[in-house]
């Protein structure tokens, strides 16, 4: 059967490689590399032919992907010569693609709670005082009224709070991932590089550390910035390209 791969726009090499598995309806612990392989390199050429720019990544997964398939070809060897079995040479690029779908899960439910929150509003908090009545008041019945009131005062004060409480998480979420990608944006004007870190400093809550985070992917998927992490929970180190790129 003749495979013929749909030219569309993906993400990264990743993005393709997962679309790949999930088509032809593999188990990520059971990828046939072999398989995979080919239809890779056919959407490379393919979109070669339609005059499509391939970006570096991908010819570096593809050039994986073709080791990969050969060291499966060649007689396995354990790697330390107390194991049974050989390691399989699948095995970190199942880890890897495991990350990324999280990744990239994760980065879906923030966008759609970024999109729900960005219709919520609220009433601005009022000076009620002027309602309040006189400070000093005579209170006049039986024990059943004050119980009452009471009950009364703290239901309006619970129903007060939660106001207050929902007026500050919608004006901390008008702080758009378009405004913070404009601040991004100038501090590289007269700045070629500075960390993650840096960038949270003045403001270092999970909201922030989230639509930071979120800003930084897609200036990377301008090809605004780069960024580079050199150990897994390390810093993030984002660098100016210069004259950066589009969203080609």
């Amino acid at each position: 059967m003749v495979y013929k791969v749909k030219i569309q726009s993906f993400e990264g090499p990743f993005d393709l490689l997962v679309y790949l598995i999930e088509q032809n309806k593999m188990s990520v612990w059971d990828i046939k590399v072999s398989e995979i392989t080919s239809q890779y390199i056919e959407y490379i050429r393919e979109a070669k032919e339609h005059d499509v720019e391939v970006a570096q990544e991908f010819m570096v997964m593809a050039a994986e992907l073709i080791e990969i398939k050969s060291r499966m070809l060649l007689p396995q060897q354990p790697s330390d010569p107390a194991d049974e079995e050989p390691e399989d040479p699948r095995a970190r690029l199942v880890a890897r693609i495991i990350e990324y779908k999280q990744f990239k899960e994760m980065a879906s439910f923030l966008a759609e709670q970024e999109e729900i929150t960005s219709h919520v509003h609220a009433k601005p908090a009022e000076d009620l005082s002027v309602y309040a009545g006189e400070e000093e008041e005579l209170l006049k019945g039986d024990l059943s009224h004050f119980a009452a009131a009471f009950m009364a005062f703290l239901f309006r004060k619970k129903r007060l709070e939660e106001m207050h409480r929902t007026y500050e998480r919608v004006e901390r979420a008008r702080m758009s991932m378009e405004n913070r990608i404009m601040q991004m944006t100038e501090y590289f004007r007269t700045r070629k590089s500075m960390k993650f870190s840096e960038m949270i400093k003045e403001d270092d809550s999970p909201f922030n550390r989230v639509i930071t985070f979120m800003s930084l992917l897609e200036l990377v998927k301008q090809r605004s910035v780069s960024a580079v992490q050199k150990k897994r929970y390390g810093d993030i180190t984002i660098t100016r390209i210069e004259n950066g790129g589009t969203n080609d």
